[in-house]
């Protein structure tokens, strides 16, 4: 980004920017400790999961503060005012993460606290937990690093991530054909890859407003090919 002539506004800026990236890594963290209390069934952790989303939600209250003061004192244009708005749209995606993370902590909760003859195996959805963290870590990178090149690579693995959640359904649907009383576990265990499913999207979110970010150009609703050409053929 441009240095500004008021150290004050640069400052201001990578605040933010800096908070996001505080954000982020809190989010995965809630990610991966309610997927590992699933595999565990460590109630303990859910109940935390469950309970630091308030710290999520403040967060994305105060930078959102932070934007709002900085629109306010500096009028912010052209790649300022992007990262403002970037920065904005970020976070609202972060604080759904965080919502995800938290309903896989609820559901898992479900799941344990019930009584039932057996327990869902989760190993599809660890697989796919592994999926949406690798991506929201490599969205965060693409926003530290401002590179808009990481966009395609989300958005292909998304592609997969959803494919995965195909699967997923179509591998529930036979346990509750083959057997009804999988019925409940399996339904509980369809939102929690639901959820799973929901992180990734997010992740390709945060990916894509780094392209408008860099490029000034919104690829969200646009198929591979047209994310292709707007992320490699455009000039800065």
């Amino acid at each position: 980004m441009a240095e500004h002539i008021s150290k004050q506004f640069d400052m201001e800026l990578e605040t933010i920017r800096t908070r996001v990236l505080q954000m982020g890594g809190l989010v995965e963290q809630q990610i991966l400790s309610a997927v590992d209390a699933l595999m565990a069934g460590d109630m303990a952790r859910f109940d935390k999961v469950i309970a630091e989303d308030a710290l999520v939600n403040a967060l994305e209250v105060a930078i959102d503060d932070d934007c709002q003061h900085i629109i306010a004192r500096r009028q912010p244009a052209a790649s300022d005012l992007r990262m403002v708005i970037t920065v904005i749209k970020t976070i609202t995606d972060l604080e759904r993460i965080g919502d995800e993370a938290q309903k896989i902590a609820r559901m898992g909760k479900t799941i344990y606290e019930a009584d039932r003859f057996q327990l869902p195996r989760f190993r599809e959805v660890g697989k796919m937990a592994e999926v949406a963290v690798s991506m929201l870590r490599r969205a965060l990178d693409a926003f530290a690093r401002l590179d808009p090149k990481a966009a395609l690579e989300l958005a292909e693995e998304d592609q997969q991530l959803d494919q995965d959640f195909a699967a997923e359904i179509r591998q529930l649907i036979t346990f509750m054909m083959e057997d009804p009383r999988t019925i409940s576990m399996s339904i509980d265990t369809l939102f929690i890859a639901k959820a799973i499913e929901r992180i990734g999207d997010h992740a390709k979110n945060i990916s894509e407003y780094v392209v408008y970010l860099v490029k000034g150009k919104d690829i969200r609703h646009t198929t591979l090919d047209e994310k292709k050409r707007e992320t490699l053929g455009l000039d800065d």
